[in-house]
């Protein structure tokens, strides 16, 4: 203690330091040993499906005063159709992914070449530079709306639907975006992903999709559906309750598929009331005086001979063109 005592202030200040130091190094290796036999946590429960109000943290205010949604579809009122009786509860409760069916593509050569190009053209617009993931999800959606009774039932009526008014199902097929040239490679790419999901090849994972959008948009129908998964740039949505259910998405394609490209609006046609009539605005006869001979210097010139010439027919034909008697 002695020794101590005598040590300088600095000394001292020192010896203070390194002592803290080696608390905290001491109190460290505790730490460290009494982690190590600390019983591991328990990992977090898998999810089989994902509730509406399941989504990403701040989805709602992320474009809380967005000018327009754009990268999401549109959705369709359901059709007044009664669900059956004999659906349980437990399978509307049921929130697990289901897998689509493999789609079967029927008619004819005309049909699969135009189901080919609008699914081709829906891939290309909506996902044409995402992963592959996000572009077999984007067709898996278009493909579980052909065979759900809420949407046309043909490949290029559901890629175009509402191209004919001021709000599209597909947002490319009326914001101008289908006037840029596509881009070779990514076309061709699109395209096999559109040949093989009208194959059968169906995209598990997606489920019964029939609804997405981006990050980049929160529509007012997510919080009203189920959300089955992310792929690409894309949040995927399924119906709740009977209209979820693989049940609802009846094969109901036979065909017929129109002409690949927006639906041109036609005008109504015009009522007898619209029709407009021509009106000729009555105005009163007003009498023009000829105008007032003015003298001349010079006298007129004598008026030549109007008549006609002397005939020139011999006197023993000018008779020959009297009737008969």
């Amino acid at each position: 203690m002695r020794g101590l005592a005598n040590l300088s202030p600095r000394a001292k200040l020192a010896g203070g330091v390194a002592a803290l130091l080696l608390c905290g190094l001491l109190a460290r290796v505790g730490m460290a040993a009494f982690d190590h036999h600390a019983p591991a946590a328990a990992p977090l429960p898998v999810v089989a499906g994902y509730e509406a109000d399941d989504h990403f943290p701040g989805a709602a205010l992320l474009l809380l005063h967005a000018p327009a949604p754009r990268g999401e579809t549109g959705t369709a009122p359901l059709p007044a159709i009664p669900v059956p009786d004999h659906v349980a509860a437990a399978d509307l409760a049921d929130t697990s992914i289901r897998a689509a069916q493999p789609f079967v593509l029927r008619g004819s050569q005309l049909d699969r070449a135009r189901a080919l190009q609008c699914l081709t053209t829906a891939i290309y617009y909506e996902a044409g530079n995402e992963p592959d993931d996000g572009q077999r999800a984007v067709a898996q959606v278009v493909l579980n709306r052909v065979r759900h009774p809420a949407f046309p039932s043909t490949v290029c009526g559901v890629v175009f639907q509402g191209s004919d008014r001021p709000v599209c199902q597909f947002s490319f097929a009326c914001d101008g975006a289908m006037g840029r040239v596509p881009a070779p490679s990514v076309w061709l790419r699109s395209r096999r992903v559109a040949a093989r999901a009208l194959s059968g090849d169906v995209f598990a994972p997606v489920g019964l999709a029939t609804h997405y959008h981006t990050y980049a948009v929160t529509p007012s129908w997510n919080r009203a559906l189920v959300m089955t998964g992310v792929f690409g740039a894309h949040f995927f949505h399924r119906w709740k309750g009977w209209w979820g259910t693989p049940a609802a998405f009846r094969d109901r394609y036979i065909g017929m598929e129109p002409m690949p490209g927006p639906l041109r609006p036609l005008p109504p046609p015009p009522t007898l009331e619209e029709v407009p009539v021509p009106t000729v605005p009555l105005v009163a006869p007003t009498f023009v005086a000829p105008p007032t001979p003015v003298a001349s210097a010079t006298p007129a010139a004598a008026p030549k001979d109007t008549l006609p010439p002397e005939s020139q027919i011999l006197d023993r034909w000018k008779d020959s063109g009297k009737p008969l008697r």
